[in-house]
């Protein structure tokens, strides 16, 4: 069975989280989408972009 499940999971977890992020950043609905789409389409890259690159929610 391995790590492939376990590895899975963290990505499917980070992805929301990234997601839920962006949903309450304080950015125009144009760029939410597009940063949803570059999430979803590539899960691992598009977290990692996201991360250090992306629109950070207010506190």
């Amino acid at each position: 069975m391995g790590l492939n499940p376990l590895i899975g999971l963290v990505v499917f977890a980070l992805d929301v989280w990234a997601i839920a992020s962006i949903f309450n950043a304080k950015v125009e609905t144009a760029q939410k989408v597009l940063w949803i789409v570059l999430v979803l389409a590539l899960p691992v890259i598009g977290f990692i972009i996201w991360y250090f690159a992306g629109p950070k929610p207010t506190r």
